[in-house]
């Protein structure tokens, strides 16, 4: 038997993100923007950034 949460972590993570300062969120939200648009221009590109690869010209 498994025990009962005692704590609910949407209703935690929610009082945490209303009570977050604005340059808190907009860090976070700058860094989750940066590594979704770096994975993608990795998976355009073919490589990790710096990496090279034989048939990339550029």
């Amino acid at each position: 038997m498994t025990a009962p949460h005692i704590v609910d972590p949407a209703h935690v993570l929610g009082e945490l993100l209303a009570e977050a300062s604005a340059d808190m969120m907009r860090s976070l939200l700058q860094t989750m923007l940066n590594a979704l648009l770096s994975a993608d221009a990795d998976a355009v590109v073919g490589a990790e950034y710096g990496q090279p690869t034989p048939g990339r010209a550029a």
